[in-house]
């Protein structure tokens, strides 16, 4: 897993079926000390400015009510505290 923030969101009103009615966000997560942006799929109603945890590759997948969505990044829980970490500044 790794920790980002939501940053945006996207609309999106033509999708692959399995993909329908769920929300897609907008994510920065920091790799080797530079800033990425990744789009990930929403399991747990997090919003724009809320740090969460990402998970990637097939536990995106299995993470999703259809497991057979094609997904390779969620979000899967949303981050109350950080313990002083200075993640992004």
């Amino acid at each position: 897993m790794i920790i980002g923030k939501v940053i945006g969101r996207i609309v999106s009103t033509r999708k692959h079926e399995r993909l329908v009615g769920n929300k897609i966000l907008v994510c920065e997560v920091k790799r080797n000390g530079t800033k990425e942006t990744i789009v990930a799929i929403d399991t747990v109603g997090a919003g724009i400015g809320e740090n969460v945890l990402i998970t990637t590759g097939s536990s995106a997948r299995i993470s999703m009510v259809n497991n057979e969505a094609p997904v390779d990044a969620a979000i899967v829980g949303i981050v109350d505290e950080e313990n002083d970490l200075e993640i992004f500044n």
